[in-house]
């Protein structure tokens, strides 16, 4: 069984400026040079929508194997989706001061930078790439 999702040699400017709405096209620009600063990977796109930095690759007990982004957005119709949490460590702490957002089994969601404190947004990229290093090692895309 191999991931649906897989890098491509999509333009992730390409993708970022295609982005209809003009306030998330902005946040999703702001987001990428966030991401860049934090991760110091270069972004590559993941499927049509993800804009992923470096990549680690994972194999459990049952035997799947593959290769998935560390982290990364995607700027959803709804709301952005942001793959932070690899679903090891306990964020709650740093979540608690975030601001406003919803979580998933391995994603965050909000609807805005404007909703969220960037620098903790920040914090948490940085602690969940740190946690999930320690689990398989992450390197650039």
């Amino acid at each position: 069984m191999t991931n649906k999702t897989l890098p491509t040699d999509a333009s992730v400017a390409d993708f970022l400026a295609a982005v209809p709405s003009p306030q998330k096209r902005a946040d999703a620009v702001e987001l990428d040079a966030l991401f860049r600063r934090v991760t110091r990977f270069d972004p590559v796109m993941w499927g049509p929508s993800i804009v992923g930095y470096g990549q680690y690759h994972y194999q459990y007990e049952s035997g799947r194997e593959g290769d998935f982004l560390a982290t990364g957005f995607s700027p959803r119709k709804a709301n952005f989706s942001i793959y932070i949490l690899p679903g090891y460590a306990d964020f709650s702490d740093i979540l608690a001061s975030l601001g406003k957002f919803k979580i998933g089994k391995s994603c965050l969601y909000f609807n805005k930078l404007a909703d969220i404190d960037v620098a903790i947004l920040e914090h948490l990229i940085s602690a969940g790439l740190k946690d999930l290093n320690t689990r398989w090692p992450v390197n650039p895309s």
